[in-house]
């Protein structure tokens, strides 16, 4: 079973036992959260709920894995003839979630 679920302003299209990073939510590693579902499908694609916005009754359990961030991103600023050189790094912070479940009613 596949399912549309929406955290941190963007879907992520997930199926039971995947792993993804999503930005960063405010709980420890192995507490559990529950996404309701923009989509839900059978693997066939034969039997598809969309949502309006969610399918009722539809929830994703995932359990956190992990906090992290990801690799250096660097941002350069330049300009020329005036000795205007910026060079600042950033690191995004996610969270690591595996999807235990996909229930539909």
């Amino acid at each position: 079973m596949i399912a549309v679920i929406q955290t941190g302003g963007k879907q992520y299209l997930v199926q039971e036992g995947q792993e993804i990073e999503v930005e960063k939510l405010p709980l420890e590693e192995g507490a559990t959260i529950q996404f309701e579902a923009l989509l839900v499908s059978d693997e066939e694609g034969t039997k598809t709920q969309v949502g309006t916005p969610t399918v009722s009754g539809a929830k994703v359990s995932a359990i956190v894995m992990a906090q992290d961030r990801s690799e250096k991103v660097s941002v350069i600023k330049y300009k020329r003839k005036v000795r205007y050189r910026r060079n600042v790094g950033h690191r995004q912070p996610f969270t690591r979630i595996k999807i235990e479940k996909i229930a539909a009613s």
